[in-house]
């Protein structure tokens, strides 16, 4: 794990969600100069931290929302560090826990040089990678619907299907294979199409 060691006048922690962020700024003797809670908007966070732009570094957890503050940390060229969100719960975790707990602690993490950093994944890249995370969450979800097919005709004690379910040429006529049980066949039949809609989004 690689931690975050470079010395700054300043450290900002931002504790990031979607419609709100909370800020501390720490100076280089650990004083509090700035800890409250903000709208997350580009404007009033720069705003907000104008006064101790001069060297200054913006640590925030690698959560679903850092992209925007990567992006406009960079075109300000204020340094950014992205935190390791597991490695930071283990360092900094507490019974007490709130944003502006939560921020002070991250923010003394950056000064002291125990936080742990994540990549930042470039911004030209990182539609290419979400699509890829997607597809492969549909493909999980393909996989579990022809389990649980294979698991269903296993529970029944029915005879074994021919050939691979996951084979579109070898699901015709599936539903008869499960008898005339029709709560049966209507769960099997939901699987079966929601194979379909995954088969046509996958490939």
């Amino acid at each position: 794990m690689r931690f975050y060691t470079t010395q700054h006048s300043f450290y900002c922690e931002v504790d990031l969600y979607g419609r709100t962020l909370y800020v501390c700024v720490l100076d280089d003797t650990g004083e509090i100069r700035l800890h409250r809670n903000l709208p997350c908007r580009p404007d009033a966070f720069l705003e907000a931290i104008e006064p101790f732009r001069e060297n200054l570094v913006v640590g925030v957890e690698c959560l679903f929302c850092w992209y925007w503050l990567a992006d406009l940390s960079a075109a300000e060229k204020i340094d950014f560090v992205l935190g390791h969100a597991y490695y930071m719960k283990a360092i900094h975790g507490d019974k007490s826990k709130n944003d502006r707990i939560d921020s002070h602690k991250l923010a003394a993490l950056l000064r002291g040089g125990t936080f742990p950093m994540a990549y930042v994944y470039p911004r030209k890249m990182r539609a290419t990678r979400d699509l890829l995370r997607r597809r492969l969450h549909f493909v999980r979800k393909r996989a579990e619907l022809l389990a649980h097919i294979q698991n269903t005709n296993t529970q029944y004690n029915l005879v074994p299907l021919e050939g691979r379910v996951a084979a579109a040429g070898n699901r015709e006529g599936l539903l008869e294979h499960f008898g005339d049980q029709e709560p049966v066949q209507m769960s099997i039949a939901a699987d079966l199409a929601m194979i379909d809609t995954y088969d046509q989004t996958i490939h």
